[in-house]
């Protein structure tokens, strides 16, 4: 079986290099018909992301966080 961005590769090249549009409409209709319309927006996350929100979550109730400044100058002394 194809690697998933193989697979995902294959296809969005196939689809911009077609010029059916009854092909283009068909695929369309697909995705609608598998993604209902009131979860579209929503997003599906692993428990792993969930505990990792969690844990973002307890750092800014208890203030561990830093400015961006302070991230960018991290940064630029981790760089050297």
């Amino acid at each position: 079986m194809e690697n998933i961005e193989a697979l995902r590769t294959k296809l969005v090249e196939r689809i911009f290099s077609t010029k059916n549009v009854n092909f283009l409409q068909a695929i369309e209709n697909l995705f609608l018909s598998v993604e209902p319309q009131e979860h579209s927006d929503k997003y599906i996350l692993s428990e792993n992301q969930k505990e990792l929100i969690l844990i973002a979550e307890e750092d800014i109730k208890y203030g561990r966080t830093i400015s961006d400044d302070e991230l960018r100058k991290l940064d630029e002394e981790w760089m050297k």
